[in-house]
């Protein structure tokens, strides 16, 4: 279960970094392709700087992922990935609720799935 659980942090904190590119450096173009029906293309540009802080935080939830494999003590390294897990997954159902119900999906249930791992191993 252990090695199940670092390969769900290690995709939801990829997943993260995705979407820092995404919402940093790419939001006119790729973003307007994935928020297509929670947003108006007209309203790409002027949300830019907002998409961009954004993409900020998910980086921090990604670092804080990625920051949980290099602590060697076990149960702080679990401390430090659930809970960041946690923030991923609270916005995920967030996303859900006030943009689109994919954002549950594609953010949450990853997260929620990588929570149930590190609790099981």
């Amino acid at each position: 279960m252990e090695i199940i659980a670092k390969i769900l942090i290690a995709v939801v904190a990829l997943e993260h970094i995705y979407i820092l590119w995404m919402e940093m450096f790419a939001w006119e173009t790729k973003g307007k392709e994935v928020f297509k029906s929670a947003l108006p293309a007209e309203m790409f540009k002027p949300t830019k700087g907002l998409a961009a802080n954004q993409g900020l935080y998910n980086g921090f939830l990604a670092a804080g992922l990625i920051w949980s494999f290099f602590i060697d003590d076990q149960q702080w390294q679990d401390n430090i990935a659930l809970f960041f897990l946690g923030c991923v997954a609270v916005a995920g159902i967030y996303g859900a609720v006030s943009a689109t119900r994919k954002i549950f999906f594609v953010q949450a249930l990853p997260a929620i799935l990588a929570i149930i791992a590190v609790l099981l191993k």
